[in-house]
């Protein structure tokens, strides 16, 4: 039971880490053309995501994601073992998610 439970810990923990690193890329990719930059700060339970004054904060507790904007829209979301999120409206995949908050915040 105990190796079952580490072995989730690290998969969401590797989910986690690429979700990171697809937000770095696909802010790259939309702020290519203006070249613009986003900030990202990425650790094991928090990723902040900057650019001028808008920001996305994720932070995660296991398999759970409570993502922030600076609107102040918030929600709750889930990291399920076939690597997507889950949330009210269904599950999307995890480059999907990035990309569309990658271009929101681009914007």
């Amino acid at each position: 039971m105990a190796d079952s439970c580490e072995s989730r810990a690290a998969v969401y923990g590797e989910m986690w880490r690429s979700l990171g690193a697809l937000l770095r890329s696909y802010t790259a990719a939309h702020g290519l053309r203006q070249n613009r930059q986003a900030a990202i700060e990425l650790d094991e339970e928090r990723i902040v995501v900057r650019h001028g004054g808008k920001w996305l904060k994720l932070v995660r507790s296991h398999a759970a994601v409570t993502w922030m904007r600076e609107n102040g829209t918030r929600g709750t979301l889930e990291l399920t073992e076939h690597g997507r999120l889950r949330g009210a409206s269904g599950e999307e995949e995890l480059d999907l998610a990035a990309e569309a908050w990658a271009r929101e915040l681009m914007q």
